[in-house]
């Protein structure tokens, strides 16, 4: 039986762990941390990430945890809406709940080590589902597809107050994002976003909270409301890294899933989707080929769609955090909504 250590029980980790086949692979999850994350957050789940949800066996759970969307509006920072577009099939879940029914379809044959990797395997595959800070792809790829830091700050959260159907959606100003969203029927998921040198490590939360108030204070009402009611113990505050552009996932007996392989601006919320597509497409490959072919074809089915996917939300933050072209770009978001109206 062929042995395949994968480092990193995240997302990418577990979906892949709970869809190799026990019979053909003996499994090793190898995880720093031992619990789930203390700080919930939401994901949006489109419907390829479903499909995936649904071949690990864990999709009606998720349906029933989750919360849809139906409408989502573009706004300037006073709350005005320049756009709304329409959303269908995507279901919000919170990172808890998603890693919570991971773990438990992991079937039972499956090793867990707990702990920092401190050597990598020399034998089996070895499969790097370690996020951005990715020490399988340092050690396999080299310097220059180490991680790197973006001038952007994050803050997330959930609130225990139900969305105002007048609030929800994402707020552009000038160089900062704010977002508003349901997490569920009477929770409220938010995130923000501006430059900051604040980090990248060892941020202290309640000043990254007591700043993003002040850099919003004034700004439309909805926003005001979630940010009274965040509190630093229910909000995460992190400096947003990301992965360069690799033109392979897999090489010998490496391979990279999620983050790892193509770690993202959170702009397009597709980076947790396409990390549940790699798991599941590779362990699709392995299988049912022989491990090189399955390689081969990893490589082929994943790469061009995900660093496409990559580059575009690079090219969205851009366009979401803009400073001098502000302006223009709300004047063409609010053309854009009228003609839609009209149309």
């Amino acid at each position: 039986m062929d042995a395949i250590t994968i480092v990193g029980g995240g997302i990418a980790g577990l979906a892949l762990a709970a869809t190799i086949d026990p019979d053909r692979f003996h499994v090793s999850v190898h995880e720093q941390r031992n619990t789930l994350p203390t700080v919930e957050t939401s994901l949006a789940m489109w419907p390829e990430a479903q499909q995936a949800l649904d071949s690990v066996g864990i999709l009606p759970v998720i349906r029933a945890a989750g919360s849809g969307f139906d409408a989502m509006a573009l706004r300037d920072a006073s709350g005005k809406a320049l756009i709304r577009a329409e959303v269908s099939g995507v279901i919000g879940v919170s990172r808890t709940d998603l890693l919570r029914h991971l773990d438990a379809a992991v079937p039972e044959s499956v090793t867990r080590v707990s702990g920092a990797v401190t050597s990598l395997p020399a034998a089996g595959l070895l499969v790097g589902a370690d996020g951005v800070h990715s020490v399988v792809r340092r050690a396999a790829w080299g310097p220059r597809a180490r991680e790197r830091l973006s001038p952007y700050l994050a803050l997330r959260g959930i609130i225990s107050e139900p969305v105002p159907a007048d609030t929800a959606g994402e707020y552009w100003g000038r160089g900062e994002l704010f977002g508003i969203a349901p997490a569920s029927r009477q929770r409220t998921y938010w995130y923000a976003s501006y430059r900051s040198d604040l980090g990248p490590a060892g941020i202290d939360v309640a000043a990254a909270l007591a700043l993003t108030r002040h850099r919003f204070s004034g700004k439309a009402a909805g926003i005001g409301r979630i940010l009274a009611a965040a509190a630093p113990e229910g909000t995460l505050a992190q400096r947003i890294w990301t992965v360069p552009a690799l033109g392979r996932y897999a090489r010998e007996r490496t391979v990279l899933v999620g983050d790892a392989a193509h770690g993202m601006t959170p702009n397009l919320g597709r980076g947790a989707c396409e990390a549940l597509i790699d798991a599941v497409t590779l362990a699709q490959l392995l299988n049912s080929r022989p491990l090189p072919e399955a390689l081969t074809a990893y490589n082929r089915r994943r790469v061009l769609r995900s660093q496409a996917l990559r580059l575009a939300s690079s090219a969205m933050t851009r366009l979401v955090l803009t400073e001098s072209a502000q302006p223009l770009r709300d004047r063409i978001l609010s053309l854009a909504g009228r003609l839609s109206r009209a149309a």
